[in-house]
């Protein structure tokens, strides 16, 4: 079995340094042209898809979006998965799942098991009822080949007052224990926005890939990963999606967008 850090950095070397996020979000669907509904949400995401799964490292697909629609819904995520899976990208699935016990086992079942209907080979997860919380996935992960990135430091504005004064570090420090002596990557990463301020966070020890989302429309740039990453820099996995999204339905600018973004992003990390 290959470990996720082994097969995260491999797409990478292969594909460049990209995560784009498939995020059918009502008001993109309407950009495009789309119904808000199932067979809206299904042009979308494999339109998404079949333009970028053969090109790009990482595919996010954003679950919420894909609930709002009930069990159509979740069935076209499955056949987002299956059809990105099948052209050659890693899936890593924002989910952001976080609880206790029988409940945890229960979503690292649904996303990290073998044979699940909505495996993946990655998934977001909270860390704010405790990060031992998260064990069952991080276990599970761990004997399937599949990788678990935990919220530490995000982009969004509201997390400051609840992520500063150690606790993200405190999140960060967690991962790096787990991740210790593992090469080339643990399994298990962080999610740390490309709009923190440099320094703020201490990843030399994390040995762990490092998801920095905020480029694009929340206000990162990919010229500003040096300076927020610094040493760590080779294991950061930008991601962006409305920047890229927005240029949709057209599957020739969708790649383009991407392509764009990849190949920005591979001169400022050195890929």
């Amino acid at each position: 079995m290959t470990t996720f850090g082994a097969r995260l950095a491999t797409a990478v070397a292969a594909r460049g340094p990209l995560c784009v996020g498939i995020d059918p979000h009502p008001s993109l669907l309407d950009a495009w042209g789309l119904p808000d509904d199932a067979a809206g949400l299904e042009r979308f995401a494999l339109t998404t898809v079949d333009a970028l799964a053969d090109g790009i490292a990482v595919l996010k697909p954003q679950s919420a979006f894909f609930e709002r629609h009930g069990s159509a819904g979740i069935a076209v995520l499955e056949r987002t998965v299956a059809r990105a899976t099948q052209a050659g990208a890693l899936v890593l699935l924002d989910v952001k799942r976080g609880d206790i016990g029988s409940t945890m086992t229960a979503y690292a079942e649904a996303y990290l098991a073998d044979g699940a209907p909505l495996a993946v080979d990655a998934i977001t997860a909270s860390p704010y009822l405790g990060v031992g919380s998260l064990e069952p996935a991080f276990e599970l992960a761990g004997r399937t080949g599949r990788g678990v990135f935990v919220l530490a430091r995000t982009s969004n504005p509201e997390g400051t007052a609840v992520q500063r004064g150690g606790v993200a570090q405190g999140v960060v420090d967690a991962i790096a224990q787990r991740n210790a002596g593992v090469r080339p990557l643990g399994h298990l990463g962080v999610v740390v926005g490309a709009t923190v301020a440099p320094g703020e966070l201490d990843l030399d020890r994390l040995h762990g890939p490092v998801l920095a989302p905020g480029v694009g429309s929340q206000g990162g740039g990919v010229a500003d990963l040096r300076s927020v990453f610094g040493a760590v820099l080779p294991d950061v996995l930008p991601s962006t999606s409305r920047d890229v999204l927005r240029h949709g339905p057209d599957p020739v600018a969708l790649r383009a967008a991407a392509l764009r973004v990849r190949d920005l992003a591979a001169a400022v990390i050195g890929r």
